[in-house]
């Protein structure tokens, strides 16, 4: 039986008495629930249409207007070319506050493009680096990522918070960090992970970008076998987008003193380690933020947040982004997993695009505050 896992990412993490989130082939499911049934093992069909709700979320939008950049819909999911003609038009409209660049190619030859955001008010600012959309697959990703800086340019001028925040930081925003894969996920595979990149001895596609990070690299929670959902990859920074943003971190991480990464799905606010079991060396100061960060978050609609080492909070895994952030000098790393707890799953409604950002921004502002603040 064939099925793409949703939760947890590998079948090394299902253990009994926990849930798993599977995907399953229309023709398939007649042979699965038997199955389920005589290993008696409960089951709840959570989405029974899924080509439907993918309809919903992508077909039929010409109708919308979403294409002028005025009245871009921040409640809506965008394109790769879309989200890229939106970072253009701010950075040609928002010039003193705005710098767009690129950090290096794709696989696939695209750019790999970067937001600046603050005030150029003094030579040297600390910053706060935010990535979404490592996974193809989690669309909210890169919603919040263009949600949070359509906030920070309408709020700067009222908000004091904001003001501070622009003012004394810069934020480095990479919208969509696997552009091949979330091209791919619009074009062929809504529920396609990785990278697109070839393996010529397994005719398989992609590595899991968030096990290709050099610490601890392949160990537990990764795979080495290509086809997999959690491969890898043939070596350390094998991708280029890793490398890419590797390199560029190592460049700043004197001047980066926060690594945020913005994943879907499981509602949780995890920081270091991903690979062990232990306890961080500066464990009070961000096991404080993120404890006011989810309270925060939750003030909104009453969503509730867990929190803690990603390695005891969700399922260790090895060679992740924000290990290897905090492993390179950023004190402050933390992967978000944004809604749902599986009920969309990954087709997480565009209603909900809104709520789950409004949300976020708290948790965000809440731990760049804190950032401000010295803690000892």
């Amino acid at each position: 039986l064939q099925v793409d896992l949703w939760q947890p990412s590998s079948p090394f993490h299902i253990v009994e008495g926990t849930v798993a989130d599977v995907r399953v082939p229309q023709n398939m499911t007649r042979s699965l629930l038997p199955y389920l049934q005589q290993a008696n093992i409960q089951y709840t069909i959570l989405i029974s249409d899924l080509q439907e709700a993918i309809e919903n979320q992508t077909g039929g939008r010409s109708h919308r207007n979403r294409r002028s950049l005025s009245g871009y819909n921040y409640e809506v999911y965008h394109s790769l070319e879309e989200i890229e003609d939106w970072m253009h038009y701010l950075n040609r409209t928002y010039s003193d506050l705005v710098h767009m660049f690129s950090v290096g190619k794709s696989y696939e030859g695209r750019p790999l493009y970067l937001l600046k955001l603050g005030k150029r008010s003094r030579p040297y600012k600390k910053a706060v680096w935010i990535d979404c959309g490592i996974h193809a697959r989690e669309w909210i990703g890169p919603a919040f990522c263009q949600w949070f800086v359509k906030e920070a340019l309408q709020t700067y001028q009222a908000d004091p918070d904001m003001r501070k925040m622009l003012t004394q930081l810069y934020f480095y925003i990479m919208p969509v960090f696997n552009v091949d894969g979330y091209h791919f996920s619009w074009t062929n595979d809504r529920f396609w992970r990785k990278t697109r990149s070839k393996n010529m001895r397994f005719h398989c596609h992609g590595v899991d970008a968030n096990r290709n990070w050099k610490v601890k690299w392949c160990d537990e929670g990764a795979s080495l076998h290509p086809c997999d959902d959690t491969y890898c990859g043939p070596f350390p920074e094998s991708e280029p987008e890793v490398k890419a943003v590797a390199h560029f971190l190592r460049k700043h991480r004197k001047q980066i003193k926060a690594y945020l990464s913005f994943h879907a799905y499981a509602q949780m606010l995890l920081y270091p380690y991903s690979y062990k079991y232990a306890t961080i060396p500066n464990f009070n100061c961000v096991e404080s933020a993120a404890y006011n960060a989810v309270n925060a978050l939750q003030s909104a609609y009453g969503v509730r947040y867990r929190y803690g080492p990603a390695s005891s909070t969700l399922y260790v895994s090895s060679g992740s982004s924000m290990d290897w952030a905090y492993k390179n000098g950023i004190p402050y790393a933390f992967a978000f997993e944004l809604r749902d707890t599986g009920h969309f799953g990954f087709l997480l409604p565009e209603t909900l695009i809104k709520p789950t950002c409004t949300e976020t921004m708290l948790a965000v502002k809440n731990i760049t505050l804190h950032l401000l603040k010295k803690c000892h």
